[in-house]
C-alpha cells in the first residue's frame, strides 16, 4: 500500500482565508476610525487615540489579543498572496519564494508577539 505525502497547503490557505476575511470585514473600519474619524473629530472625541489611551489598550489582555490577531492574519494573508502573485507573473522561486514570503510572515508574527509582550500588562 502506497502512502501519500501530506501537504501543508491547507494550513497556508486557511491563514490566507482568515486573513482575507479579517481584512475585508475589519480593515476598512480600522482605516476609517484611525485615519479619518478620530483625526477629524467625527463620531469620536479627538483624544480617543491619544498615546496614554492607546498604550493602555495595548497593555490590556484583550488589546494585545486584538492587535496580535490583526497583525498575524494580515501578514499571513499578504505573504500567501505575494507568493502566488510571484508565481502568476512568472517568478517560480520554489523554496526560495516560500522561505522569503512565509518566512517573513513568520518573522513579523514573532516580532509582533515579542513587542506586545515587551510593553507589559
Amino acid at each position: 500500500m502506497k502512502t501519500r505525502k501530506r501537504s501543508n497547503a491547507p494550513i497556508f490557505w486557511g491563514l490566507f482565508g482568515a486573513g482575507g476575511m479579517m481584512a475585508a470585514l475589519f480593515g476598512p473600519v480600522m482605516v476609517f476610525i484611525t485615519g479619518i474619524a478620530v483625526p477629524l473629530g467625527l463620531l469620536l472625541p479627538a483624544d480617543t487615540m491619544s498615546y496614554p489611551k492607546m498604550l493602555a489598550f495595548a497593555q490590556s489582555f484583550i488589546g494585545k489579543g486584538f492587535i496580535f490577531v490583526a497583525v498575524f492574519l494580515f501578514i499571513w494573508h499578504a505573504g500567501h498572496r505575494i507568493f502566488h502573485s510571484l508565481h502568476e507573473v512568472g517568478i517560480h522561486g520554489g523554496l526560495v519564494a516560500k522561505l522569503s514570503t512565509y518566512g517573513l510572515a513568520a518573522i513579523v508574527t514573532v516580532i509582533s508577539g515579542v513587542a506586545l509582550l515587551g510593553i507589559g500588562f
